[in-house]
């Protein structure tokens, strides 16, 4: 039935429904909206208390204790209580140039369960969880940092300067246990390289008798020093950064051990520059010896040695590689037998093996073509392996669990998409941070049988209600040798058929990175370069993580070449899917994105109509030794590999408009790859434009990263627009 235009049943109705609010249109992601963006506030990391039974969690500037039991959620404190209280005149450490992979727990837990070890500010406080009560441990004008509770809960290890010191909870009275620092070694402090491309987040180790610890002394002196300065002085004041480049001296490194009670250190072993790298390093159950994963040079060969405080040390493991060996935090000690937990890539796939501590293999504990991500705990009552890993697809991640026994993995998490797990000690609960594409995070407590507690934090659809995020498609690519690239598609805003779009190419490319995955992505930069009317498109090419060792071992001795490659296939699906002006493409990538970018731009000069390039890596022979020796090998060894590499020997290739974008104190990729960019374009003739950003990180952060966006999508305006 319809009614005539004007009648009055058509008023009536239209006047019966104009008494109903209109929804509001959701608001467009701007360039603005995603630099602001920042994920919902809520339960992040949590702090397992020793029995496994109760959690804390650090939400705003609000401590809480939840308690699986009851469900019982309660505040516990107010950190700004303990702020005013911490001491103000900690002086600025930045000249030092604090890693940001250093992992210093700021909350620890007592042995007795009853008790908090809290680090704010720079000191040291107690807090009673039953009582409330606080104590103050430390108030001093030097940091305590990356402090650490021995097993016991008696003592409190920290370093203040480059010295390690203990404090004993009973009668607060500390002492020094080092006393050789000076400006170029440091005592239980880590240099830049090691955290950075290691992953070490820490220099020392309590033994689980609690009578010794273990620490790393690093000799800097033969790093070469880079000459970053503040320059909003009046007189720019010097802040030389020690930053090891591929092909030149690291850090001396010596692993010992010193007595808690104080007393002279042993040393157990030695790294020179040039030798071997200590990757990790762990207690034995029993305490009688070190455990260290030695890495040689351009890492090839790691051997997990046993250091015993008495007696002879011995190899118990040895992993090579024609190519690379990564490490892994998989390795567990079992008491109970005694037995080792192990992860290899050797087949080619991460995957978890039981080891005797005599070095014999006992048992292949997974197996197949998908690897292993990660160990989520061990219940060695029950004799069972929880681990997270790509065997349902390289896009997703999900919780199983293997008997060590042997067997076939059971998988615990059943919604498709992402799952991160944070397991209780003793492995009897878990907490699991689930998102997919259609899905923001949500964050469940479960048993480890896989049976629902409590939804600890609902999904914060409130991004979604006020902004309309467009929806991203996973695109399967079949590369000419039949290889499957997977790509992730957003066509923009008001997307219409028939027409032809400006595309814009996302890159990272780079290895132990994956940026396609079934995860909730929310507001970002590409959906504000969507809602800009650009067609986004994002490929994870060979050398990207998630897709086993062999896949990534495709960049060996040659960066760019293969990456170029898989994207310019990935180009060309793309543009095989109709509505996408191939005259109109730009690429856009940060770091190894960033360098990817420029070598995209000057090696398929036809491809690529603009680009912008985010600190870039313009020369690898300017990046550091640990992460560019691993791929490239030393430069001495592939000259031409790294002359290949390097976008900086082809400027005179460039056609297409670019944009480079660099902070002026960057400490990872170095300001000088975008300047030493900058003299060779200019000396080619080639017109380009430049952006600096004043601060000292490898990242745009603050007010600033809505200046960088606005100026990312302004730019592609400019340079992609069309008729």
């Amino acid at each position: 039935m319809s009614l005539p235009l004007g009648s009055t049943a058509a008023c009536l109705v239209l006047a019966f429904l104009s008494s109903f609010p209109v929804a509001a249109a959701k608001k467009p992601v701007t360039p603005e909206a995603a630099a602001r963006a920042h994920p919902a506030r809520g339960i992040g990391r949590v702090v397992w208390a020793p029995d496994g039974e109760r959690f804390v969690y650090r939400s705003g500037g609000t401590l809480f204790l939840y308690v699986v039991a009851s469900g019982e959620k309660r505040r516990l404190l107010e950190f700004a209580a303990l702020e005013s209280d911490a001491v103000d005149l900690k002086p600025p450490e930045r000249a030092q140039w604090k890693n940001r992979r250093v992992r210093e727990r700021s909350i620890q837990w007592f042995p007795d369960g009853e008790r908090l070890l809290l680090e704010v500010g720079g000191d040291l406080f107690v807090l009673s969880v039953t009582a409330g009560e606080r104590r103050q441990l430390t108030a001093t004008p030097v940091e305590e940092a990356d402090p650490k509770l021995s097993p016991d809960g008696r003592l409190v290890s920290f370093r203040r300067g480059d010295e390690l010191y203990v404090l004993r909870l009973s009668s607060g009275k500390v002492r020094r246990l080092t006393r050789d620092a000076t400006a170029t070694r440091w005592n239980a402090r880590l240099d830049w390289v090691y955290p950075e491309e290691l992953d070490l987040g820490t220099a020392h180790w309590w033994s689980p008798d609690s009578r010794y610890i273990a620490y790393l002394q690093f000799d800097v002196s033969r790093e070469p020093l880079y000459p970053h300065a503040d320059f909003f002085k009046l007189m720019p004041v010097p802040e030389p950064q020690r930053y090891p480049k591929a092909g030149t001296p690291n850090a001396s490194v010596r692993l010992g051990v010193v007595p808690a009670k104080g007393g002279r250190t042993r040393w157990l072993a030695t790294a020179r520059g040039d030798s071997k790298l200590f990757a990790r390093v762990d207690w034995l159950p029993d305490s009688t010896a070190v455990a260290v994963q030695e890495l040689n040079r351009v890492q090839n060969r790691l051997r997990l040695r046993v250091l015993p405080l008495r007696g002879e040390p011995r190899t118990l493991l040895e992993e090579t590689d024609p190519y690379w060996v990564n490490v892994s935090d998989d390795l567990r000690f079992l008491s109970q037998p005694r037995q080792l937990l192990w992860s290899s890539e050797r087949t080619g796939f991460r995957h978890l093996y039981l080891y005797g501590l005599d070095g014999e293999l006992r048992a292949a504990l997974t197996s197949g073509d998908w690897e292993v991500t990660g160990v989520a705990g061990v219940d060695a009552g029950q004799g069972t392996v929880y681990f997270t890993a790509t065997a349902e697809s390289p896009l997703e991640r999900h919780l199983y669990a293997v008997p060590l026994k042997g067997g076939e993995p059971r998988r615990l998490t059943r919604e498709p998409g992402t799952h991160s797990i944070q397991m209780s000690p003793g492995a009897r609960y878990y907490i699991d941070a689930w998102s997919s594409l259609t899905e923001p995070s949500r964050k469940t407590l479960y048993r480890a049988s896989g049976e629902q507690i409590a939804v600890l934090q609902p999904p914060d659809r409130s991004a979604s209600e006020e902004y309309e995020i467009l929806p991203a498609e996973i695109v399967e690519v079949i590369a000419p040798d039949g290889a499957t690239l997977y790509a992730r598609l957003i066509r923009p805003a008001g997307f219409e058929k028939g027409r032809k779009y400006p595309a814009v190419v996302m890159v990272y490319g780079g290895p132990h990175a994956q940026t396609v995955r079934n995860a909730w992505s929310g507001v970002n930069l590409a959906q504000a370069l969507a809602h800009a009317g650009f067609v986004v498109w994002q490929l994870d090419n060979r050398g990207s993580a998630g897709r086993g060792h062999n896949w990534e071992a495709k960049l060996y001795r040659r960066f760019g070449k293969q990456e170029l490659e898989d994207q310019l296939t990935g180009l060309d699906h793309l543009i095989g899917m109709g509505f996408v002006d191939p005259k109109r493409v730009g690429i856009h990538g940060w770091s190894y994105g960033g360098y990817m970018t420029l070598y995209a731009m000057l090696h398929a000069p036809d491809r690529f109509r603009a680009g912008v390039a985010g600190a870039p890596v313009t020369d690898w022979r300017n990046y550091d030794t640990i992460y560019t020796e691993r791929y490239l090998g030393l430069p001495s060894k592939n000259p031409d590999g790294y002359h290949g590499s390097s976008p900086v020997h082809f400027a005179s290739q460039l056609q297409g408009h670019l944009l480079l974008i660099h902070n002026i104190e960057d400490d990872n990729v170095l300001f000088q790859n975008t300047l030493q960019m900058a003299k060779a374009l200019q000396e080619a003739g080639k017109p380009f434009e430049m952006m600096i950003y004043p601060q000292k990180s490898h990242g745009v952060t603050g007010s600033a990263r809505e200046h960088l966006y606005r100026t990312i999508v302004d730019y592609f305006g400019r340079r992609l627009a069309g008729p």
